[in-house]
């Protein structure tokens, strides 16, 4: 793959990233999480689209489309596993 392949799309991953985190909010960790939720997803996404031998929106040696869904499903998967909240555990002999 070519250095503008990759630079492409590095550029609409984080595009993803940041169309995310604009719609669900959040603090700049958050911004950080969507970004490396979206191009490990758009990546992984391009690399098992040329695997299986897809192609949907082949953009030059980019397989935009099957990156697109790889990118949406992970942010998608991390957004969820991310509301997880871990409650202090309780003492022996507390009531509250």
């Amino acid at each position: 793959m070519i250095l503008q392949s990759v630079l492409f799309g590095m550029v609409i991953a984080t595009l993803y990233g940041a169309a995310f985190h604009l719609w669900r909010g959040g603090s700049f960790m958050r911004f950080g999480l969507y970004l490396v939720f979206a191009w490990t997803g758009f990546w992984g996404g391009h690399w098992l689209g040329n695997l299986i031998g897809w192609e949907f929106i082949k953009v030059g040696q980019l397989n935009l489309g099957t990156a697109t869904i790889g990118s949406i499903i992970v942010m998608g998967i991390g957004y969820w596993l991310s509301l997880v909240q871990v409650e202090p555990e309780r003492k022996a002999g507390k009531k509250l």
